[in-house]
């Protein structure tokens, strides 16, 4: 009932954009932004992409991202040098940044919420109206469903690895994170949700032998050494997991996906913790 009324919403929504015009120049100020743009719009309306969109330490879409113009800065100035008709940005993004763009009179579409997967459906959904291509939205949504069903199906039944998010950054990733939601998705416990911990919180360092975790899991994108320079942190260096080198590095980007990118670190670190289910 209520999935048929909000299908029925979104397509009167669609059908008024439409009436109006689907937006010609569109600018993406976030590399989560970014991946949805490039998902969903055509190519001919997307004015700019975020000024990382091509840089492969942060942007898990570079590549697609290499035909289009970027934005010299994340600021308003940068922004509206490419006279957008729509421009794309987040609940992050800095307060006098939007506040300018505000002010211009530019219409600005926030996505407020990304850390779990209902998040990017909705998200996506949000765009594809805005763009005037919700059926796009839904054809990426099924798309996305089967990936996770199918993860799903590999990982039932399987044990929960423990596993801590492990940084040369004094932080750790607690709940209502994207690292909550990686594991959620690929068959682990965020040690550090299971302690209490919310949002990113600063590591706390004489706690982390009592959580008991098994693996560690790092970023890729922090360098060739990050196990090496994890092995000096005290956080780390005394923990079983880091001893016997328990140690599973993602990658970065996918891992940080506000995005679609994130069913890549799903299956990612599946592979890594359950590889018996992948033969």
């Amino acid at each position: 009932m209520f999935g048929s009324g909000l299908r029925i919403l979104v397509s009167l929504l669609a059908s008024a954009l439409l009436f109006a015009g689907a937006p010609a120049r569109v600018v993406s100020q976030t590399v989560g932004t970014d991946e949805l743009l490039l998902a969903l719009a055509d190519p001919s309306q997307i004015a700019a992409l975020s000024h990382l969109a091509k840089d492969p330490a942060f942007s898990p879409v570079a590549k697609e991202a290499a035909n289009f113009p970027i934005l010299r800065t994340s600021d308003a100035e940068s922004i509206l040098k490419f006279h957008p008709d729509l421009v794309l940005i987040a609940s992050y993004t800095r307060a006098e940044t939007k506040a300018l763009l505000q002010r211009t009179g530019v219409k600005l579409l926030i996505l407020e919420k990304f850390e779990s997967l209902d998040d990017l459906y909705a998200n996506a959904r949000t765009i594809g109206v805005a763009l005037g291509h919700p059926d796009r939205a839904e054809a990426a949504i099924r798309n996305w469903q089967h990936r996770v069903a199918a993860l799903n199906k590999r990982l039932q039944g399987s044990r929960r690895v423990r596993v801590l998010p492990a940084s040369t950054f004094p932080f750790t990733a607690g709940a209502d994170t994207t690292f909550q939601d990686v594991c959620d998705h690929a068959g682990a416990l965020n040690v550090a949700a299971e302690a209490g911990l919310r949002g990113h919180q600063p590591t706390p360092t004489e706690k982390l032998l009592t959580w008991n975790a098994e693996v560690l899991v790092a970023s890729g994108e922090e360098g060739n050494r990050v196990i090496e320079r994890l092995r000096e942190l005290p956080s780390y260096k005394f923990l079983p997991a880091m001893k016997a080198g328990h140690v599973v590095l993602v990658s970065g980007p996918c891992m940080a996906s506000t995005a679609q990118a994130r069913l890549d670190a799903y299956e990612e670190l599946a592979r890594a913790l359950h590889p018996e289910r992948f033969k």
